[in-house]
């Protein structure tokens, strides 16, 4: 490469890796890729085999020894506290796990940014995306076709476990925003759709990040990149190229095709609720699923599911089965789809409780404080500035 797009870019197909090598890739890839158990004691067994030393040595690669606690800290089951808390009585330092705490903070400043910002981080949150072409998203996308193997076989992959590395997360991003110059709303509506830890602010201001909305430049990644972290040999392809060739590539005619995908959310069929008036009513939603929650409190407990939530934030069959199936740990759960209006006027319910979320400031009741690492409130327009406050508060 000699820094300039290759002749023959946008005349052929990018070369393919071989076959074997395709099947060795998806094989690994499947292989570092755990089912996502709804069983509550292998989840918290989950969190002291955590290796923060390991994770944060390799968690780059997609083999890297990564935790797989993302869904359950997303949907509320254990919080950032809790990993931290346990993690650090097994004996490790802060200091000495600090990148694994900051990647646990991560989640923290998006849920502040998102306290703040509210609807507003459903727009671009700082700057305006720089040359957006369309509004929806590359077809090849969707339907695994780029041509960028490591891709392909991740999203083919996606479909069946609901769950992508992170790294190829942005590489998705960039491929989506910056070669292809969608406008990032759509495709990261679509990955949420689809995501098992599916978290709005995470995703929706990750791929912000990686646009150049929530940050002071876009992320690109070539195909040199891609082989390193995902143990690929591939050449030829649109990505092989010399970084300085990004900003002013054409969009390659793999990607030109856009769609807009149909994500609709299908809620399970729910019976009347069997309600005692005299007690409290704890109200859990897809992103609070904690089962100790209240756990010596007698209440009448519902997992709300609200159609218009839904629309917004739609989310497919496996994603809603998936926290349908995390709930079943909640003792004396019972499920409700529908507005607000219907939960209370039809059910004679009076005195409603819930957790803290970004999400919950429609609820009318009584708003019950989240378990959060660190006490840094408010809005910072960098991880790093909040990360200063939060290291500050470590033991």
């Amino acid at each position: 490469m000699n820094g300039s797009v290759p002749a023959q870019l946008f005349a052929s197909s990018p070369k393919p890796i071989e076959n074997i090598e395709r099947t060795a890739y998806f094989t690994l890839m499947k292989g570092s890729q755990p089912e996502f158990t709804t069983d509550l004691a292998t989840i918290l067994e989950r969190v002291e085999r955590i290796d923060p030393i390991r994770y944060s040595r390799t968690r780059n690669f997609i083999d890297g020894d990564v935790t797989y606690l993302s869904p359950y800290i997303s949907r509320g089951v254990i919080s950032t506290k809790y990993v931290l808390e346990r993690t650090l009585a097994r004996g490790f330092e802060p200091r000495k796990i600090e990148k694994f705490i900051q990647e646990l903070a991560w989640r923290e400043f998006y849920q502040r940014t998102w306290q703040v910002k509210e609807e507003m981080i459903d727009r671009d949150l700082r700057h305006p995306q720089q040359g957006v072409a369309n509004s929806q998203i590359a077809a090849s996308i969707v339907s695994a076709k780029t041509g960028i193997e490591a891709v392909d076989s991740t999203i083919e992959s996606f479909y069946e476990t609901g769950y992508i590395h992170n790294h190829i997360r942005m590489y998705i991003a960039a491929i989506a925003c910056n070669i292809g110059r969608s406008h990032w709303l759509t495709p990261a509506r679509w990955m949420y759709y689809h995501l098992m830890d599916g978290d709005w602010a995470s995703n929706a201001i990750s791929w912000q990040w990686v646009a150049g909305t929530a940050s002071n430049k876009k992320y690109f990644a070539n195909q040199e990149n891609i082989n390193r972290y995902c143990y690929t040999h591939q050449t030829d392809t649109f990505l092989d190229v010399d970084y300085a060739a990004f900003e002013s590539m054409k969009v390659p005619p793999v990607l030109l095709e856009t769609i807009s995908p149909a994500l609709i959310t299908e809620l399970p069929e729910t019976a009347r609720l069997d309600i005692d008036p005299g007690l409290p009513t704890l109200i859990y939603n897809s992103y609070n699923l904690d089962p100790h929650w209240n756990i010596d409190l007698l209440a009448n407990r519902i997992l709300w599911l609200e159609p218009s939530h839904f629309l917004r934030y739609p989310v497919s069959s496996r994603v809603m089965d998936f926290i349908v199936g995390i709930a079943r740990n909640i003792d004396g759960i019972q499920i409700f789809a529908g507005e607000f209006e219907e939960l209370t006027r039809d059910h004679g319910i009076a005195d409603v409780r819930y957790k803290e979320h970004p999400l919950c400031k429609h609820y009318i009741g009584t708003e019950e404080s989240r378990d959060w690492m660190f006490d840094v409130r408010g809005y910072y327009s960098s991880f790093f500035s909040f990360w200063k406050k939060c290291e500050r508060q470590l033991a």
